[in-house]
Protein backbone atom coordinates (compact mmCIF):
# COMPACT_ATOMS: atom_id res chain seq x y z
CA UNK A 1 0.00 0.00 0.00
CA UNK A 2 1.05 3.30 -1.19
CA UNK A 3 1.80 5.96 2.12
CA UNK A 4 0.37 8.77 2.69
CA UNK A 5 0.01 11.63 4.69
CA UNK A 6 2.61 11.10 8.14
CA UNK A 7 3.44 7.92 6.98
CA UNK A 8 4.87 9.26 3.70
CA UNK A 9 6.84 11.86 5.60
CA UNK A 10 8.69 9.30 7.81
CA UNK A 11 10.71 8.85 4.33
CA UNK A 12 11.68 12.41 3.87
CA UNK A 13 14.40 13.96 4.49
CA UNK A 14 15.00 18.06 5.81
CA UNK A 15 16.44 20.20 2.27
CA UNK A 16 20.20 20.12 2.27
CA UNK A 17 20.23 16.86 4.21
CA UNK A 18 21.57 13.83 2.28
CA UNK A 19 22.12 9.83 3.49
CA UNK A 20 25.21 8.64 1.50
CA UNK A 21 25.26 5.16 0.26
CA UNK A 22 27.32 2.29 0.40
CA UNK A 23 29.48 3.15 -2.38
CA UNK A 24 30.11 6.75 -2.08
CA UNK A 25 30.19 6.30 1.92
CA UNK A 26 33.33 3.70 0.70
CA UNK A 27 34.90 6.36 -1.58
CA UNK A 28 34.63 8.75 1.27
CA UNK A 29 36.19 6.69 3.83
CA UNK A 30 38.59 6.24 1.51
CA UNK A 31 39.85 9.48 0.57
CA UNK A 32 39.17 10.52 4.46
CA UNK A 33 42.18 7.78 5.20
CA UNK A 34 44.34 8.90 2.34
CA UNK A 35 44.02 12.33 2.81
CA UNK A 36 44.81 12.51 6.18
CA UNK A 37 47.92 10.35 6.12
CA UNK A 38 48.39 12.95 3.32
CA UNK A 39 48.27 15.41 6.64
CA UNK A 40 50.35 13.54 8.71
CA UNK A 41 53.45 13.20 6.43
CA UNK A 42 53.47 17.31 6.13
CA UNK A 43 53.53 16.96 9.83
CA UNK A 44 50.14 17.91 11.20
CA UNK A 45 48.37 16.34 13.70
CA UNK A 46 45.02 15.22 13.90
CA UNK A 47 42.34 16.79 16.28
CA UNK A 48 38.90 15.62 17.15
CA UNK A 49 36.36 18.48 18.43
CA UNK A 50 33.20 18.21 19.82
CA UNK A 51 29.95 18.41 17.29
CA UNK A 52 27.91 19.54 19.66
CA UNK A 53 29.17 22.41 22.77
CA UNK A 54 27.50 25.08 24.82
CA UNK A 55 26.74 28.23 22.78
CA UNK A 56 28.71 31.10 24.73
CA UNK A 57 32.00 28.68 23.74
CA UNK A 58 30.91 27.66 20.31
CA UNK A 59 30.52 31.28 19.17
CA UNK A 60 32.93 33.15 21.27
CA UNK A 61 35.72 35.80 19.24
CA UNK A 62 35.52 34.85 15.31
CA UNK A 63 33.06 32.17 16.15
CA UNK A 64 30.22 35.01 16.45
CA UNK A 65 30.08 35.51 12.66
CA UNK A 66 28.55 32.16 12.90
CA UNK A 67 25.44 32.78 14.65
CA UNK A 68 22.94 32.57 12.07
CA UNK A 69 24.25 29.35 10.64
CA UNK A 70 23.81 27.78 14.04
CA UNK A 71 21.70 25.22 14.63
CA UNK A 72 20.55 25.84 18.34
CA UNK A 73 19.13 23.58 21.43
CA UNK A 74 19.04 23.17 25.14
CA UNK A 75 20.47 20.99 26.75
CA UNK A 76 18.03 18.99 28.88
CA UNK A 77 20.77 18.58 31.74
CA UNK A 78 21.46 21.94 32.75
CA UNK A 79 19.12 23.81 31.01
CA UNK A 80 21.52 25.79 29.20
CA UNK A 81 21.48 26.72 25.40
CA UNK A 82 23.78 24.93 23.23
CA UNK A 83 24.40 24.78 19.64
CA UNK A 84 26.00 22.39 16.39
CA UNK A 85 29.10 23.48 15.06
CA UNK A 86 29.09 25.08 11.98
CA UNK A 87 32.44 25.30 11.26
CA UNK A 88 35.11 23.43 13.44
CA UNK A 89 37.84 26.24 12.61
CA UNK A 90 36.96 28.57 15.56
CA UNK A 91 37.04 25.07 17.49
CA UNK A 92 40.51 24.14 16.31
CA UNK A 93 41.82 27.62 17.23
CA UNK A 94 40.86 27.03 21.12
CA UNK A 95 42.37 23.73 21.35
CA UNK A 96 45.26 25.61 19.92
CA UNK A 97 45.66 28.66 22.54
CA UNK A 98 43.66 26.94 25.71
CA UNK A 99 44.71 23.25 25.63
CA UNK A 100 48.00 22.85 23.80
CA UNK A 101 49.51 26.34 24.66
CA UNK A 102 52.63 25.69 22.83
CA UNK A 103 54.73 28.55 21.80
CA UNK A 104 55.90 26.91 18.56
CA UNK A 105 54.16 26.99 15.49
CA UNK A 106 51.28 23.96 15.26
CA UNK A 107 49.87 22.36 12.66
CA UNK A 108 46.80 20.72 13.30
CA UNK A 109 44.11 18.87 10.89
CA UNK A 110 40.51 17.61 11.30
CA UNK A 111 38.07 16.42 9.46
CA UNK A 112 34.24 15.72 10.52
CA UNK A 113 30.31 16.45 9.94
CA UNK A 114 29.26 20.49 10.51
CA UNK A 115 25.79 21.64 10.14
CA UNK A 116 24.65 24.95 8.92
CA UNK A 117 21.21 26.67 9.40
CA UNK A 118 21.35 27.41 5.63
CA UNK A 119 23.61 26.30 2.68
CA UNK A 120 26.24 28.31 1.02
CA UNK A 121 24.58 27.96 -2.49
CA UNK A 122 21.05 27.38 -3.92
CA UNK A 123 20.12 23.61 -3.84
CA UNK A 124 23.78 23.44 -1.56
CA UNK A 125 23.70 21.13 1.42
CA UNK A 126 23.52 22.31 4.86
CA UNK A 127 25.51 19.21 6.38
CA UNK A 128 29.27 19.02 4.91
CA UNK A 129 32.07 16.60 5.73
CA UNK A 130 34.47 19.55 6.76
CA UNK A 131 38.06 18.82 6.13
CA UNK A 132 41.09 21.12 7.21
CA UNK A 133 44.79 22.07 7.88
CA UNK A 134 46.07 25.05 9.89
CA UNK A 135 49.32 26.44 10.97
CA UNK A 136 48.98 28.49 14.25
CA UNK A 137 51.93 30.58 15.81
CA UNK A 138 53.34 31.69 13.07
CA UNK A 139 52.93 35.24 11.09
CA UNK A 140 55.04 34.89 7.78
CA UNK A 141 53.75 34.61 4.29
CA UNK A 142 56.06 31.16 4.33
CA UNK A 143 53.05 29.42 6.18
CA UNK A 144 50.62 31.29 3.80
CA UNK A 145 52.70 29.33 0.98
CA UNK A 146 52.46 26.31 2.70
CA UNK A 147 49.19 26.00 3.37
CA UNK A 148 48.23 26.80 -0.37
CA UNK A 149 50.34 23.85 -1.83
CA UNK A 150 49.13 21.48 1.15
CA UNK A 151 45.53 22.68 -0.61
CA UNK A 152 46.90 21.99 -3.90
CA UNK A 153 48.82 18.48 -2.90
CA UNK A 154 44.99 17.84 -1.31
CA UNK A 155 43.08 18.55 -4.35
CA UNK A 156 45.48 17.01 -6.44
CA UNK A 157 45.35 13.54 -3.91
CA UNK A 158 41.60 13.79 -4.77
CA UNK A 159 41.55 13.34 -8.28
CA UNK A 160 41.21 17.21 -9.02
CA UNK A 161 44.84 18.26 -10.31
CA UNK A 162 43.55 20.65 -12.91
CA UNK A 163 42.10 23.65 -11.22
CA UNK A 164 43.01 27.43 -10.81
CA UNK A 165 43.59 29.68 -7.49
CA UNK A 166 42.29 32.89 -6.85
CA UNK A 167 44.54 34.83 -4.62
CA UNK A 168 43.76 38.39 -3.22
CA UNK A 169 45.02 40.27 0.17
CA UNK A 170 41.98 41.78 2.76
CA UNK A 171 44.41 44.13 3.87
CA UNK A 172 44.46 46.36 0.31
CA UNK A 173 40.57 47.45 0.88
CA UNK A 174 41.34 47.58 4.99
CA UNK A 175 44.00 50.29 4.90
CA UNK A 176 42.64 51.99 2.10
CA UNK A 177 38.97 51.67 3.76
CA UNK A 178 40.23 53.28 7.05
CA UNK A 179 42.01 56.37 5.12
CA UNK A 180 39.23 57.17 3.85
CA UNK A 181 37.38 57.09 7.38
CA UNK A 182 34.56 55.19 6.12
CA UNK A 183 32.00 54.20 8.98
CA UNK A 184 31.11 50.58 9.60
CA UNK A 185 28.08 50.69 7.35
CA UNK A 186 29.26 52.54 4.76
CA UNK A 187 32.37 49.85 4.65
CA UNK A 188 29.85 47.02 4.60
CA UNK A 189 28.13 48.57 1.68
CA UNK A 190 31.14 49.31 -0.55
CA UNK A 191 32.46 45.66 0.28
CA UNK A 192 29.32 44.20 -0.83
CA UNK A 193 28.90 46.21 -4.24
CA UNK A 194 33.03 45.45 -4.88
CA UNK A 195 32.25 41.82 -4.67
CA UNK A 196 29.00 41.79 -6.98
CA UNK A 197 31.44 43.64 -9.54
CA UNK A 198 29.22 46.74 -9.30
CA UNK A 199 30.98 49.72 -10.80
CA UNK A 200 28.27 52.51 -10.87
CA UNK A 201 27.34 51.36 -7.52
CA UNK A 202 31.03 51.54 -6.10
CA UNK A 203 31.38 54.89 -7.68
CA UNK A 204 27.91 56.07 -6.35
CA UNK A 205 28.69 55.21 -2.67
CA UNK A 206 32.40 56.65 -2.99
CA UNK A 207 31.50 60.16 -4.62
CA UNK A 208 29.01 59.78 -1.17
CA UNK A 209 31.99 59.04 1.52
CA UNK A 210 34.30 61.19 3.37
CA UNK A 211 37.92 61.41 2.97
CA UNK A 212 40.44 62.08 0.17
CA UNK A 213 39.84 62.26 -3.42
CA UNK A 214 42.70 60.13 -4.63
CA UNK A 215 42.10 57.47 -1.43
CA UNK A 216 38.48 56.77 -3.08
CA UNK A 217 39.66 56.80 -6.22
CA UNK A 218 42.22 54.15 -5.23
CA UNK A 219 39.17 51.99 -3.69
CA UNK A 220 37.53 52.59 -6.62
CA UNK A 221 40.35 50.85 -8.55
CA UNK A 222 40.76 47.64 -6.50
CA UNK A 223 37.45 45.99 -8.91
CA UNK A 224 39.54 46.78 -11.80
CA UNK A 225 42.88 45.14 -10.76
CA UNK A 226 42.46 41.21 -11.39
CA UNK A 227 43.89 39.01 -13.93
CA UNK A 228 47.26 37.68 -14.08
CA UNK A 229 50.51 37.84 -11.62
CA UNK A 230 51.50 40.96 -13.75
CA UNK A 231 48.40 42.94 -12.05
CA UNK A 232 50.57 42.94 -8.53
CA UNK A 233 53.18 45.50 -10.74
CA UNK A 234 50.23 47.51 -11.82
CA UNK A 235 48.77 47.57 -8.66
CA UNK A 236 52.10 48.71 -7.04
CA UNK A 237 52.03 51.72 -9.67
CA UNK A 238 48.18 52.80 -9.25
CA UNK A 239 48.31 52.55 -5.58
CA UNK A 240 51.54 54.02 -5.33
CA UNK A 241 50.52 56.80 -2.77
CA UNK A 242 48.23 54.48 -0.55
CA UNK A 243 49.28 53.93 3.11
CA UNK A 244 52.13 51.76 3.85
CA UNK A 245 49.77 49.26 5.35
CA UNK A 246 48.79 48.27 0.94
CA UNK A 247 52.41 47.97 0.27
CA UNK A 248 53.21 45.39 2.90
CA UNK A 249 50.20 43.84 1.49
CA UNK A 250 51.29 43.54 -2.64
CA UNK A 251 54.58 42.60 -1.17
CA UNK A 252 53.17 39.87 0.42
CA UNK A 253 50.98 38.70 -2.04
CA UNK A 254 54.14 38.49 -4.77
CA UNK A 255 55.83 36.65 -2.22
CA UNK A 256 52.93 34.03 -2.27
CA UNK A 257 52.30 34.08 -6.14
CA UNK A 258 56.12 33.92 -6.92
CA UNK A 259 56.63 30.59 -4.44
CA UNK A 260 53.17 29.10 -6.25
CA UNK A 261 54.55 29.56 -9.60
CA UNK A 262 57.53 28.14 -8.78
CA UNK A 263 56.31 25.00 -7.06
CA UNK A 264 53.01 24.73 -9.66
CA UNK A 265 54.40 26.26 -12.88
CA UNK A 266 51.65 24.52 -15.37
CA UNK A 267 49.16 25.95 -12.87
CA UNK A 268 46.58 28.60 -12.96
CA UNK A 269 47.34 31.45 -10.77
CA UNK A 270 44.18 34.33 -10.74
CA UNK A 271 45.05 37.40 -8.79
CA UNK A 272 41.97 39.67 -7.46
CA UNK A 273 42.31 42.75 -5.30
CA UNK A 274 38.78 43.25 -5.04
CA UNK A 275 38.54 39.60 -3.90
CA UNK A 276 36.82 40.01 -0.30
CA UNK A 277 35.35 36.66 0.58
CA UNK A 278 35.30 36.59 4.17
CA UNK A 279 36.95 40.13 4.75
CA UNK A 280 35.59 40.36 8.58
CA UNK A 281 37.22 37.54 9.34
CA UNK A 282 40.10 37.18 7.68
CA UNK A 283 42.99 39.49 8.14
CA UNK A 284 45.77 38.44 5.39
CA UNK A 285 45.90 36.26 2.24
CA UNK A 286 42.97 35.16 1.09
CA UNK A 287 43.14 31.80 -1.32
CA UNK A 288 40.43 30.08 -3.47
CA UNK A 289 40.49 26.79 -5.68
CA UNK A 290 38.18 26.61 -8.58
CA UNK A 291 37.60 23.88 -11.40
CA UNK A 292 36.69 24.61 -14.49
CA UNK A 293 33.00 25.04 -15.52
CA UNK A 294 32.44 25.24 -11.45
CA UNK A 295 31.30 28.70 -10.18
CA UNK A 296 31.53 27.59 -5.89
CA UNK A 297 35.23 27.19 -4.74
CA UNK A 298 36.15 23.72 -3.92
CA UNK A 299 38.55 24.88 -1.62
CA UNK A 300 39.27 27.91 0.24
CA UNK A 301 41.10 29.90 3.54
CA UNK A 302 43.31 32.33 3.95
CA UNK A 303 45.04 34.26 7.19
CA UNK A 304 43.26 35.12 10.36
CA UNK A 305 45.41 36.24 12.96
CA UNK A 306 44.76 36.38 16.44
CA UNK A 307 41.61 34.04 15.87
CA UNK A 308 42.81 32.87 19.79
CA UNK A 309 42.44 36.12 21.34
CA UNK A 310 38.82 35.08 23.24
CA UNK A 311 40.55 32.25 23.89
CA UNK A 312 43.49 34.26 25.67
CA UNK A 313 45.95 33.77 23.13
CA UNK A 314 45.84 35.76 20.05
CA UNK A 315 48.42 33.75 18.40
CA UNK A 316 48.91 34.45 14.24
CA UNK A 317 47.13 31.45 12.05
CA UNK A 318 46.52 30.34 8.44
CA UNK A 319 44.47 27.51 7.07
CA UNK A 320 42.35 26.32 4.12
CA UNK A 321 39.10 23.98 4.34
CA UNK A 322 37.06 21.92 1.47
CA UNK A 323 34.14 19.29 1.43
CA UNK A 324 35.32 15.96 1.77
CA UNK A 325 31.90 14.65 0.32
CA UNK A 326 31.99 17.38 -2.22
CA UNK A 327 35.65 16.52 -3.46
CA UNK A 328 34.19 12.63 -3.69
CA UNK A 329 31.43 14.06 -5.78
CA UNK A 330 33.67 15.91 -8.30
CA UNK A 331 35.65 12.90 -9.47
CA UNK A 332 33.98 10.49 -11.83
CA UNK A 333 33.54 6.82 -9.99
CA UNK A 334 36.01 4.09 -11.25
CA UNK A 335 35.02 0.51 -11.03
CA UNK A 336 38.49 -0.72 -12.37
CA UNK A 337 39.61 -3.82 -10.68
CA UNK A 338 38.96 -6.55 -8.52
CA UNK A 339 35.67 -5.79 -5.73
CA UNK A 340 35.04 -9.01 -3.07
CA UNK A 341 35.87 -12.25 -3.17
CA UNK A 342 32.89 -14.50 -1.84
CA UNK A 343 33.38 -17.42 -0.15
CA UNK A 344 31.00 -20.54 0.52
CA UNK A 345 28.94 -20.27 3.81
CA UNK A 346 27.42 -23.40 3.98
CA UNK A 347 30.80 -25.28 4.67
CA UNK A 348 32.49 -26.32 7.91
CA UNK A 349 36.22 -26.12 7.29
CA UNK A 350 39.09 -25.40 8.94
CA UNK A 351 41.24 -24.19 6.06
CA UNK A 352 38.40 -22.21 4.82
CA UNK A 353 38.71 -19.82 7.83
CA UNK A 354 41.94 -20.02 7.67
CA UNK A 355 41.67 -18.48 3.89
CA UNK A 356 39.45 -16.20 4.53
CA UNK A 357 41.58 -14.61 7.19
CA UNK A 358 44.76 -14.56 5.41
CA UNK A 359 42.86 -12.80 2.60
CA UNK A 360 41.32 -10.39 4.80
CA UNK A 361 44.74 -9.29 6.19
CA UNK A 362 46.03 -8.85 3.00
CA UNK A 363 43.63 -5.95 2.47
CA UNK A 364 41.03 -8.06 0.36
CA UNK A 365 36.81 -8.02 0.65
CA UNK A 366 35.94 -11.37 1.34
CA UNK A 367 31.70 -11.95 1.84
CA UNK A 368 30.48 -15.37 3.15
CA UNK A 369 27.60 -15.88 1.20
CA UNK A 370 24.83 -17.38 3.62
CA UNK A 371 23.53 -21.11 3.19
CA UNK A 372 21.05 -20.30 0.32
CA UNK A 373 21.50 -17.37 -1.35
CA UNK A 374 23.42 -16.13 -4.59
CA UNK A 375 27.29 -15.34 -4.62
CA UNK A 376 26.75 -10.88 -3.70
CA UNK A 377 26.39 -8.59 -6.70
CA UNK A 378 29.82 -7.36 -5.43
CA UNK A 379 31.83 -10.02 -5.76
CA UNK A 380 34.01 -10.76 -8.81
CA UNK A 381 35.66 -13.81 -7.77
CA UNK A 382 35.20 -16.86 -5.44
CA UNK A 383 36.74 -19.15 -3.07
CA UNK A 384 36.62 -23.11 -4.76
CA UNK A 385 37.98 -26.23 -2.78
CA UNK A 386 41.08 -26.83 -4.14
CA UNK A 387 42.18 -30.80 -2.65
CA UNK A 388 42.43 -30.15 0.94
CA UNK A 389 43.07 -26.37 0.25
CA UNK A 390 41.18 -23.52 -0.85
CA UNK A 391 41.79 -21.13 -4.09
CA UNK A 392 40.23 -17.79 -5.47
CA UNK A 393 39.11 -17.84 -9.35
CA UNK A 394 37.39 -15.89 -11.30
CA UNK A 395 33.24 -15.59 -11.42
Amino acid sequence: MTGSGPEKDRWLLPDGIEEVLPGEARRIEALRRQLLDLFERWGYDLVMPPLIEYLEALLTGSGRDLDLATFKLTDQLTGRLMGVRADMTPQVARIDAHYLKCDEPMRLCYVGSVLRTRPEAFGGMRELMQLGAEIYGHPGPESDIEVVRLMLATLAAAGLARVHVDLGHVGVFRALAREAGLGAAEEAALFDALQRKAAPEVGQLLAAAPGAPATKQMLGMLGELNGGVEVLAQARQRLSGAPPAVADALAVLERVAGALQQSHPQGSLYIDLAELRGYRYYTGVVFAAYLPGQGQAVAKGGRYDGIGHAFGRARPATGFGADLRRLVRLVPETRAGARAICAPGDEVDAALEAEIARLRQGGERVVVALPGTPAPAACDRRLVRDGRNWKVVAL
